[in-house]
């Protein structure tokens, strides 16, 4: 697993990094109206953000004295299509189970 992979998952370990992440889907967020929206202080959020940016989830773009947080589309994809790999291993389990439902129903 490469090393980006493994500050992704690093940085999606966290509850409050993932409704940061929630949060950033929705808008673009300085890093003042992250505080607003979490009981963090100002170094604990940005301690979380460092480790997103890390993880490459997100952005910091400097605007200012402030500095914008987006979502970064393409880390969030590299990440999310590490587990689409394992949906095969899902989609064939769902569809014996669907199978073994329907011979029971059968046989009743």
């Amino acid at each position: 697993m490469d090393l980006q992979l493994q500050q992704s998952f690093r940085a999606l370990a966290d509850p409050t990094r993932r409704e940061i992440l929630r949060q950033l889907c929705k808008e673009q967020l300085t890093i003042a109206e992250v505080v607003e929206k979490f009981d963090l202080t100002r170094t604990a959020v940005r301690k979380h953000l460092t480790i997103l940016e890390q993880g490459q989830l997100i952005t910091l773009t400097p605007n200012g004295k402030e500095r914008i947080t987006r979502i970064n589309p393409t880390g969030v994809q590299k990440t999310a299509a590490w587990f689409d790999y394992f949906d095969q291993f899902w989609d064939a389990r769902l569809d014996s189970l669907e199978q073994a439902i329907a011979r029971d129903k059968q046989s009743t």
